[in-house]
């Protein structure tokens, strides 16, 4: 049984008709699910699960359930655990925390099946796509590598590898090498604090997006709902991912189309790491765009456009798979 929760409309800009809901985990976590139906004759095309990146929150993407539900699509995202309005691991809730990336595939579990459960009764009907972005990339891979029920997928900028600075680098091997947790494992990762990025940064020399109205609409957000927020990631977490980096990077792509879309000024991912992988995807695409910094769905005008377009045809041709 779940319960309503809250989906703050006036900040997502989001189509009509979106709600939330409080799930429960298999590992007990409390996470929250928000969804937009698309209300269009003949139901759906489809529904899409979005997987954000790491301190992201539903809100965000309330323009990007808009952009699918202009084109057919429902669309469901959630809180992963330890940001938004999800269960937060530690006393500081500005230090994002898990132990080991399998926890995250727990909380897209939790979805899939409520999904498959309540769905269709919402509107949230029809083939499964997958869009992630970042962090969500790195998340949704390897849900796919255990056989996630997605028709198709799009990844923006997805977190296949993290860009660490060169004098860093062999103690970050070190560090994912190390079986064992460590004391500073809940403490924050060097160089990075309690500070929502967003919040202290201006717009000039930002790394996620071109587009100054998009990064005022972002800080406009934080500023009204400090619940929200988020700082750096835990030592922990980095271990964590740079493990499942690792770990994926070894194993074959699953056999389903893929897009995935990379900004030429991407700082925060590393662009190798998708480029190898999307080298050697037999039914995936690399979309490159000029001038685009780390998410591209939130980038100018044109960049958008061009995303969501792609996506859609992508999604389309896979219906009747």
């Amino acid at each position: 049984m779940t319960t309503p929760a809250p989906l703050h409309h006036e900040l997502a800009d989001g189509p009509e008709g979106g709600g939330a809901v409080w799930l429960r985990t298999a590992d007990g976590v409390r996470i929250r699910l928000g969804y937009w139906p698309c209300y269009r004759p003949g139901g759906p095309l489809g529904t899409v699960v979005f997987l954000p990146g790491r301190t992201e929150y539903i809100e965000k993407y309330g323009p990007t359930a808009k952009e699918l539900g202009q084109r057919g699509w429902s669309m469901i995202a959630l809180d992963w655990r330890g940001q938004g309005l999800s269960d937060r691991a530690l006393a500081d809730p500005m230090l994002g925390h898990v132990g080991h990336f399998s926890e995250y595939q727990l909380d897209l579990d939790a979805a899939l099946a409520w999904l498959a459960q309540q769905g269709a009764g919402l509107g949230l009907s029809g083939p499964l796509m997958l869009m992630s972005h970042s962090m969500g990339g790195l998340i949704g891979l390897r849900s796919l590598m255990r056989g996630a029920p997605f028709r198709a997928s799009v990844f923006s900028a997805p977190m296949w590898g993290i860009r660490i600075p060169l004098w860093g680098r062999p103690l970050a091997s070190a560090l994912r090498r190390l079986p064992l947790a460590l004391p500073q494992d809940r403490r924050f990762a060097p160089s990075t604090s309690g500070e929502s990025y967003i919040l202290r940064r201006g717009f000039e020399g930002n790394q996620l997006t071109g587009d100054a109205q998009i990064w005022s609409w972002l800080h406009h957000q934080l500023q009204e709902r400090p619940d929200f927020r988020l700082g750096g990631p835990s030592l922990g977490w980095l271990r964590a991912a740079l493990r499942e980096c690792a770990v994926l990077a070894r194993m074959p792509s699953p056999a389903l189309p893929v897009q995935t879309s990379l900004g030429s000024l991407e700082q925060i991912v590393r662009p190798d790491a998708i480029r190898q992988r999307m080298a050697h995807w037999p039914q995936g695409r690399l979309d490159l765009y000029p001038g685009a910094r780390h998410e591209v769905p939130m980038e100018a005008a044109p960049h958008r456009s061009r995303f969501y377009d792609a996506a859609h045809q992508l999604f389309f041709g896979q219906r009747e798979g």
